[in-house]
Order: structure tokens, then C-alpha cells, then sequence
């Protein structure tokens, strides 16, 4: 799933709340992704990263969910971006994508090993999907290698990518 769009709704907490809420999301075509529901005292939060069918524009899905009975409610629907697909970038050498199960310092561990063979990042793009029970994260880097330094460099990726049982992968531009 491709998230386009982010849901919150804050409102009176109610029976059928979740309900109603993501059954006129089903209604209008929504492929709901990552969502959490809390109460705090009576106030209710419903949140939601999702895909929007082209033919339902954002204002039609925030009209939607005003419509339903909620008291005092704060709904914002707004559009999000997924990271750029990075197919090639001005000045670098080589495209570079590893990806796996999400876990702390991912691009700091990688992006270390750029600076011990003088790369440089061009242009970074990080994005995270929910896929069954993990939580998988892509890295694509457009790294700027020096000729002499490359194969050495692409090594150390990826035994470190291998280390962090993640794929690794690169084109050379």
C-alpha cells in the first residue's frame, strides 16, 4: 500500500464510534494502513495512514466524515507524500537501496561507511511500510563514489546491509 493521504479525527468519545468512522472510509474507498485508536478521559483520537482511490478527492473524504453524528470534533485530512523512488540523480555515481525490518540508527550506521571512502550523499529518500507483523523500512541512497573507492565501498555496504539482515542493492549510473 501506497499512503497518500493521513486521517485524524479528536471528538466526544461514543459506542460505534470506530464503527461509523471506518465504515465511511470502507464507503468511500479508502485502503486504510497504520491506525490507532485512544481514549483519553471522554475525548476519542482516531488516526490513520491511508490510500485514497484517485477518484475520491480529500475534500470529498473530510465532507464524508462530517457527516457522521460526531460531537465536538476535530477531523484534518491531508495529503502525504511517499519518499521519491530516487531513479537517478545528477552527479552521483550509483544508486544504492537497502531495506528491511525497521530498527534504531538504520541511517546513521549507513551513511557512516560513505565518509570512510570520501562518498558523498547526493539525495536520500527513507520510507517505512507495515507488512504483516514488521515494520519494513527502505533506504535509497544517490551516493557521489569516487572511481578508485567504489568496489571497496559497495563491500562494506553490503556486509554492514548483510550485518543488519537487510537487501541490499545498487546500479552504477
Amino acid at each position: 500500500m501506497k499512503a497518500n493521504t493521513r486521517i485524524t479525527v479528536s471528538c466526544n468519545d461514543r459506542v460505534g464510534l470506530v464503527s461509523d468512522i471506518t465504515g465511511r472510509l470502507f464507503d468511500i474507498g479508502a485502503n486504510l494502513g497504520p491506525t490507532s485508536f485512544a481514549l483519553n478521559g471522554g475525548t476519542a483520537k482516531f488516526e490513520t495512514s491511508c490510500e485514497l482511490p484517485e477518484d475520491c478527492p480529500i475534500t470529498e473524504c473530510e465532507t464524508g466524515l462530517r457527516e457522521l453524528s460526531l460531537e465536538n470534533a476535530d477531523i484534518t485530512v491531508e495529503a502525504i507524500a511517499a519518499a521519491p523512488e530516487l531513479k537517478t540523480a545528477p552527479d552521483a555515481t550509483h544508486l544504492i537501496e537497502c531495506s528491511g525490518i525497521d530498527q534504531p540508527g538504520l541511517i546513521a550506521r549507513l551513511s557512516e561507511i560513505f565518509i570512510e571512502y570520501n562518498a558523498n550523499i547526493v539525495r536520500l529518500a527513507a520510507s517505512a511500510t507495515d507488512e504483516k507483523d514488521a515494520r519494513i523500512y527502505t533506504l535509497r541512497f544517490a551516493v557521489a563514489i569516487p572511481p578508485e573507492r567504489a568496489a571497496n565501498c559497495l563491500a562494506t555496504l553490503a556486509n554492514t546491509a548483510g550485518s543488519m539482515r537487510l537487501v541490499f542493492k545498487f546500479d552504477e549510473l
